[in-house]
């Protein structure tokens, strides 16, 4: 089931005191891998008590975890690339960084966890929802420099068309230091650190393009008919819509060429269709294109070849 909660004006150190709750209870709503869970809450509360003075990490605890010795950078979501999500596959999204650390961290301790998290909203510490990664592989380049690789899986079914535009990363490193993750005695002792608007990207909806030429075969100076449907996927409903009152190109290659040339520009209609008409002159292929906007991934339909006779 989705759980939504809206941040608003709820200020940060108040908002994140409900990681201290089960995710669905938050208001800033969290996907976190068990693994990466507590060392999220305490990411998130050193980040705001380090603003604020003040500890979201539990009820009736003062102590706000310690800055640690650690620096990100390189930070990569789906290798710089933006992330397209249809309505039923769990993507599995790449994420590296280098992790530089001081001499006394051991970020191979079993209680060290390091991981990235993609989410909507003002910053790291008032998020409106996040995801975040499994714990990170790090390989030692250097007695201080580390390479770290994790993946964070994206499921349709917990989206919502909000949710598309605009994402922000931040990558985070916590030290427990022998301190119970779920209920530290002493979370000074914790060490944190975070590196927020580490990277940008677009989370999408995926988008389909068809195409069908027709007659087939044609003679030279007829008329071609070209019709499609441009649609992408609706996280609300969990099915895919006409993409409406879009801008598509009709374009056409020849058959001895590698090369498509825009024809015309069409507009998709109310259903996400597409019509366009054209003159038969040689043998070849025709495809609509369409560019993309910021919710959406560019798209080409498979070309549709007409036998010109």
């Amino acid at each position: 089931m989705r759980t939504r909660a809206t941040v608003g004006a709820v200020t940060g150190a108040l908002a994140l005191s409900a990681l201290a709750v089960p995710a669905a209870q938050a208001a800033g709503t969290a996907r976190v891998p068990a693994g990466t869970a507590a060392a999220s809450k305490a990411a998130h509360s050193a980040h705001s008590g380090h603003s604020t003075g003040k500890s979201a990490y539990a009820a009736g605890v003062d102590e706000i975890p310690s800055v640690l010795n650690a620096t990100f950078s390189n930070v990569k979501v789906n290798s710089g690339k933006n992330i397209a999500v249809g309505i039923s596959k769990v993507v599995k999204v790449p994420v590296s960084y280098t992790l530089t650390h001081g001499a006394d961290v051991d970020i191979h301790a079993a209680d060290f966890v390091s991981a990235v998290e993609l989410y909507r909203g003002e910053s790291f510490e008032n998020p409106i929802y996040f995801f975040d990664s499994d714990v990170a592989t790090c390989t030692d380049t250097s007695a201080t420099v580390a390479s770290c690789k994790s993946t964070v899986a994206i499921d349709p079914m917990e989206l919502l068309n909000e949710d598309a535009g605009s994402w922000k990363a931040a990558a985070f490193a916590v030290a427990f230091n022998g301190q119970d993750p779920q209920n530290p005695a002493d979370p000074s002792q914790i060490g944190v650190a975070v590196k927020d608007n580490a990277a940008a990207f677009k989370l999408q909806r995926f988008s389909t393009l068809t195409v069908n030429a027709a007659p087939e075969p044609v003679k030279k100076g007829k008329t071609v008919t070209v019709t499609g449907k441009l649609a992408r996927a609706n996280w609300d409903d969990g099915k895919y819509h006409g993409y409406t009152v879009q801008p598509v190109k009709l374009q056409f290659r020849k058959q001895t060429s590698s090369t498509y040339t825009t024809l015309k520009t069409v507009k998709s209609n109310s259903t996400g269709n597409l019509t366009a008409t054209t003159t038969a002159t040689v043998d070849g292929y025709f495809r609509y294109s369409f560019a993309g906007t910021t919710t959406t991934p560019a798209v080409n339909a498979t070309g549709d070849f007409v036998d010109v006779r």
